[in-house]
């Protein structure tokens, strides 16, 4: 009889080693992902000076060529979720990864631009069903502590944003066998980091691929759901929000106060520091509190963060950094409310809020843009005061976004309620 009880614990034992084990890799993968897919979207910036010099593009040519970006995304969202039913999210993460390296190499040997490009396509295309596979994957594993494990899985996106311009200008200077790297060389480098989470989702197995195709939430059933379409807003306007920042505030730092380019991109820095904090300090609150209350407080506070700043002016203009703690939790808590909504359909409600989403930023970026050139118009456009006003104008409609975005939480707040259905 003991010895059956001491075989019975020795088994236990053993069964939670390997659990341990199991969950290492799977979050191995996740972290990982995150890390290299922060890396790949953000090593473009030291690269594209370069880009621009080696194949004689034009403003017009190079916007194209960034464009493929949104489009690839846009077209990878659209197949990625009938891979995975296909296939398991397994395969398609390894797929996605894989991809990335190939693309790598595809561009270390493109030295025209049709090849280039159709190279940086393939590239983002890549990128698209790696955000939908990691989305999908945490969705399945965070079962518990889900809003804290998202948040962190996207601090590690984040960090990897944060320090992906500084490694790609390093490694481009590189010298190997007497030969500089080069943007073609780092590209190469940088993509191959792929290979390492690659390894650790072949160690992995992943939940939710053996699922019965009838016990899956279908598209029809989802998109009855008027809470999936708030999501959509939500997530739309929260990310504009977000995105915005990055390519309107040093413009509007150094034509609305004249400051120089290295005091502008300071505050930028200091905004991607909040909203990495954010991420990392601020994830178990959303379990705390629940998901939807969570995305009503954070997109509120970063909106009046932003016309604080925007009221106050230059001395107020810290609070344009400290938005970045607010907005920062609404993707990832976004994606924590699916994974626990949609247990038997998180792949189908993602890659539907995400596309939407794409579809959403792209026109959110033109609407900046509209608005700055209709204010500029309005009070002179060959005016300092003018282009205060539209600079000014455009980043309330930012600020605008992300109260758009809370407003929307409130709404699905009171319908969830209703239902005894709040997150």
């Amino acid at each position: 009889m003991e010895e059956l009880i001491l075989n019975q614990q020795a088994g236990t034992q053993g069964n939670k080693r390997k659990f341990n084990k199991l969950y290492a890799m799977q979050l191995a993968t996740i972290f990982l992902g995150f890390i290299v897919f922060g890396i790949s979207e953000n090593i473009k910036g030291p690269a594209i000076p370069r880009i621009q010099f080696d194949f004689n593009l034009d403003e017009k040519q190079l916007g194209t060529l960034l464009s493929l970006n949104a489009l690839g995304y846009l077209i990878a969202c659209s197949f990625t979720a009938i891979l995975v039913r296909k296939w398991g999210i397994k395969a398609v993460s390894i797929i996605s990864f894989a991809s990335m390296i190939l693309s790598g190499v595809f561009i270390y040997m493109s030295h025209n631009y049709p090849l280039f490009a159709s190279s940086y396509f393939f590239m983002y295309i890549g990128n698209g069903m790696l955000e939908i596979a990691l989305a999908i994957l945490g969705a399945r594993i965070f079962v518990k502590n889900t809003g804290t494990m998202m948040n962190l899985s996207h601090f590690f996106y984040g960090l990897s944003s944060t320090v992906a311009p500084l490694l790609a200008t390093g490694v481009m200077s590189l010298r190997v066998f007497g030969h500089e790297l080069d943007w073609r060389g780092m590209y190469l480098v940088m993509l191959s980091l792929c290979l390492l989470p690659i390894i650790a989702a072949l160690r992995s197995k992943f939940p939710g691929d053996d699922l019965p195709h009838e016990d899956r939430t279908s598209l029809k059933t989802l998109t009855r759901d008027p809470a999936i379409w708030l999501m959509v807003l939500i997530l739309s306007f929260g990310v504009v929000s977000e995105l915005a920042v990055g390519g309107w505030l040093v413009n509007f730092l150094e034509k609305a106060y004249t400051w120089d380019t290295v005091k502008a991109s300071g505050l930028l820095s200091a905004f991607f520091l909040t909203f990495s904090l954010g991420r990392l300090l601020l994830g178990p609150l959303t379990d705390r509190i629940g998901f939807v209350l969570s995305l009503i407080l954070f997109s509120a506070f970063s909106g009046v963060c932003t016309f604080v700043a925007l009221a106050g002016g230059e001395r107020l203009a810290i609070f344009f950094a400290i938005s970045g703690a607010g907005i920062a939790m609404i993707y990832p808590t976004v994606m924590a409310f699916i994974a626990r909504r949609y247990p038997n359909g998180s792949d189908t409600a993602i890659t539907f809020t995400v596309t939407l989403m794409g579809v959403g930023s792209v026109i959110g970026n033109y609407v900046i843009g509209w608005v700055i050139e209709g204010v500029k118009n309005l009070y002179g456009s060959t005016t300092q005061l003018g282009l205060l006003r539209g600079l000014q104008a455009g980043y309330g409609f930012i600020g605008l976004c992300a109260v758009i975005c809370a407003a929307s939480g409130v709404v699905l707040y009171v319908y969830l309620k209703r239902r005894q259905e709040l997150i």
